[in-house]
């Protein structure tokens, strides 16, 4: 792929894959259990306060220096703190997204196996037994990792508009319309209403710093920031394109989905009696029984399951992206399929050690899922208006449509309050988590 000439081909394939890139894993697998473990609705409310109040400034941010870089995370940090501390942070946040990704293909490649289970099997009272020894076959569930990694690598192959925009016009429709079904038809079983409006009640003295953090975590690894994913994409956009409104129609579509799939999950899961607070393992843990018990179970689980499959991919496929075109120019004399197998050969060994253990996955998620999203866009927000004169900022930010006091009052939030902020919510979880 030649990303120097590679853009978007219009406005709506746009917001297709740069939503694409954010409704992921994080919205399907990460935040139901993440709800469920750290307070329920209370954190549901603090989540969406974050992500209006700070994910979403903090996506313009990256999509700002991503635009005017345009080369990957390297070179977008090299540009905001100079070439020596640029190219540490730039190579730390690669180390970072690589051992996510590696880790993040395993739930996929649980995902997937799933999926085919429910649609070649079905769910049962007796094979559950079966669908948790396969689950638990490591060789299996690594082979299925390897597969996935390697069909990423290949759509990375194939480029910007004929691999990833491609993809995304297909699997983001399609997703949003199984949603859209499945909600109904969860809302329609008996008790469902009921119990989901005593579920959204929020108890809020269960928050403390350890839920805080969560939220402020999963509001940024749900819209996909951390000084990586957003800013590849974003360097793909057209130097026209408004970049408050991609963040608004990106940030829009990323709460819409986890709030859609909420809105699935919660009334089933509460309906059944099943356990919110499994952690990493709630939907392998909860959908085998759900589904047996559903009724219908076998058709709306594997239609959930199929569309749940197709959008955590293309967050794979971003995961893997993030090194590829950082690497393309830090190393123009490398082919692309020479990147790509190294890509491939380190993922296959770093997948090894979650797929082995699927206990490391949810201590692995936590620090770099929460703690390194919230550092990478920190660096990234300072980079920006720290590091760039004020002039190229709001130039890269915004269209000469939007109002000057717009303009001058989301630089002061950005520059100042974001940061404090994020601080302060990583200092009292640190206090805690050492008192």
């Amino acid at each position: 792929m030649d990303v120097k000439k590679s853009e978007y081909t219009s406005a709506l394939t746009t917001v297709l894959t740069m939503v694409g890139v954010a409704v992921g894993l994080g919205n399907v697998w990460r935040f139901p259990y993440m709800m469920g473990s750290y307070g329920g609705s209370a954190f549901l409310a603090v989540y969406l306060l974050f992500t209006f109040l700070f994910a979403f400034p903090a996506l313009m941010a990256e999509m700002t220096l991503g635009r005017i870089s345009g080369k990957g995370t390297l070179d977008a940090f090299r540009k905001a703190f100079g070439l020596k501390v640029g190219s540490w942070i730039g190579y730390l946040l690669l180390a970072v997204v690589t051992i996510a990704g590696s880790y993040y293909a395993v739930v996929i490649a649980n995902v997937v196996y799933t999926t085919s289970y429910s649609l070649l099997i079905g769910f049962s009272d007796e094979n559950t037994l079966h669908f948790f020894s396969l689950l638990s076959n490591n060789i299996l569930q690594y082979s299925l990792t390897i597969l996935l990694i390697f069909c990423s690598l290949y759509i990375i192959h194939k480029g910007l508009v004929k691999g990833i925009e491609w993809l995304s016009k297909i699997i983001m429709p399609f997703f949003v319309l199984s949603l859209l079904y499945m909600i109904i038809y969860a809302l329609t079983l008996p008790g469902a209403l009921e119990k989901f409006v005593l579920f959204l009640q929020p108890d809020l003295t269960v928050l403390h710093s350890t839920e805080i953090f969560a939220a402020l975590g999963q509001a940024f690894f749900s819209v996909g920031l951390g000084g990586t994913f957003v800013i590849v994409y974003a360097g793909f956009m057209n130097k026209k394109e408004s970049i408050p409104r991609m963040a608004i129609f990106t940030g829009l579509g990323d709460v819409g989905a986890s709030l859609l799939v909420s809105l699935f999950l919660v009334p089933s899961i509460l309906v059944f009696g099943l356990d919110m607070t499994s952690g990493p393992g709630l939907i392998f843990n909860t959908f085998p029984q759900l589904f047996a018990a559903m009724p219908g179970g076998r058709l709306v689980g594997s239609l959930f399951l199929i569309a749940l499959s197709l959008v955590a991919f293309l967050s794979l496929i971003a995961a893997y992206q993030v090194p590829f075109v950082s690497v393309q120019y830090e190393k123009p004399h490398f082919s692309q399929k020479k990147i790509l197998l190294i890509i491939g050969l380190i993922q296959a060994v770093l997948a090894l050690p979650s797929s082995l253990y699927p206990d490391l996955i949810g201590t692995l998620d936590l620090i770099f899922g929460s703690g390194m999203q919230v550092l990478g866009s920190m660096l990234c927000i300072l980079g920006l208006t720290w590091g760039l004169r004020k002039s190229e900022v709001i130039e890269g930010m915004f269209t000469t449509s939007n109002s000057n006091t717009f303009k001058r009052w989301t630089y002061f939030w950005i520059r100042w309050v974001i940061p404090i902020a994020l601080v302060a919510v990583l200092l009292g979880y640190i206090y805690d988590s050492v008192a």
